[in-house]
């Protein structure tokens, strides 16, 4: 049973059913107490919106009339709430909340709020869905496996993208880059930091075409599968005709449809977000405002392709194209990916006395 007092805040022990329920959750035992439970009610200060696991700050009237300052931590992460429709407008800094869920350790100010409701009375979180699936759902008439296509040409395998390389800085055509004078500003005031990768980030398109590292390609069925071993980076190119969802969500990779035009792949892709071309800091519109076309065309021996990349986007006046080429290599050498670590980056922010206001622009 959980008791409550004016305005807000108790602890009570927790059933032992719930606290098993939440201890499977990642760092929860080192965050948080599994047999605390309280309530946090008040006015939603910040929205920290990020994968894998988002936070909101909340000040909270104490009886007294002084204001606690809290953060209500999720369970779950980004593709969970986009399967329960919570967004980033969901909940929003000036929204009243009232959230129950496991206290922090050590008295710390935080919560694993397992239920949030807001002021419409909606509810989000396990007191909706429990996360969990216990039951058979997959139809039975349905096959779920991929089946190969025969396809007149065939890129399945290992490609090593050292041939024909170029470093991934400056390296687009036309030259002087084609930018409109809002861009030309942008780029003039770029900043030390500004290049998301240096964050850990996925690099994404249109820069990871770009890399020089492998990259392995499966004949899904009705998608080519493609590992880049850059940051273990996956990508899908759709090859059944489908069209991007009406609420499709932006990505570091976005959304791509592929046809063959005899030994030529060609690629779409749009719903890319925002961020750079390349690592001297060229901006991308992303969204509506940029659409990539990739042609990849394969020797007739099969050995290698030549690729090219043209790249439409609002804050140019003029398309812009970057070439590459692949050959095949060695499978052993498609390797995992270290993880990538920012601790350099952040470090240097340190040193320039820059970390604190980085920290709270992110």
């Amino acid at each position: 049973m959980r008791t409550s007092t004016q305005l807000a805040l108790v602890a009570t022990v927790a059933a032992a059913a719930g606290a098993a329920n939440v201890s499977a959750h990642h760092a929860f035992s080192t965050e948080f107490e599994a047999n605390l439970e309280g309530e946090v009610k008040g006015t939603v200060t910040k929205v920290w919106w990020a994968n894998p696991h988002i936070r909101y700050d909340v000040d909270m009237t104490m009886p007294d009339g002084s204001i606690e300052h809290w953060s209500l931590h999720p369970p779950g992460n980004l593709p969970t709430y986009r399967r329960e429709n919570w967004t980033p407008e969901t909940l929003q800094a000036g929204d009243h909340v009232v959230a129950t869920g496991n206290l922090g350790r050590d008295g710390a100010h935080k919560l694993y709020a397992t239920c949030i409701v807001l002021e419409s009375g909606r509810q989000l979180g396990r007191c909706v869905n429990a996360g969990t699936v216990s039951q058979v759902t997959a139809d039975p008439n349905i096959d779920y496996t991929y089946h190969a296509n025969d396809y007149d040409v065939d890129i399945s395998g290992f490609w090593e993208n050292r041939y024909k390389f170029r470093t991934t800085v400056d390296d687009f055509e036309p030259k002087p880059m084609p930018m409109k004078s809002e861009t030309a500003a942008i780029y003039a005031g770029r900043e030390f930091g500004d290049d998301h990768v240096l964050r850990c980030q996925p690099p994404g398109l249109p820069r990871i075409f770009g890399s020089p590292y492998p990259m392995e390609i499966v004949d899904a069925g009705s998608h080519y599968l493609m590992v880049f071993l850059q940051d273990n980076t996956p990508r899908r190119v759709y090859m059944d005709g489908r069209e991007a969802l009406p609420d499709q969500p932006l990505s570091s990779m976005g959304f791509s449809k592929g046809h063959w035009e005899k030994r030529t792949f060609v690629i779409e892709t749009t719903h890319l977000t925002p961020g750079w071309l390349d690592g001297s800091g060229y901006p991308m519109t992303g969204g509506d405002g940029t659409r990539i076309v990739e042609r990849w065309t394969v020797a007739e021996d099969g050995l290698t392709m030549d690729r090219t990349m043209t790249i439409h986007d609002d804050a140019y006046t003029a398309p812009l194209v970057r070439t590459r080429g692949s050959q095949r290599g060695d499978p052993r050498e498609l390797l995992e990916s270290p993880p990538c670590d920012a601790t350099p980056f952040y470090y240097e922010l340190l040193e320039r006395g820059e970390l604190e206001e980085r920290l709270r622009s992110q």
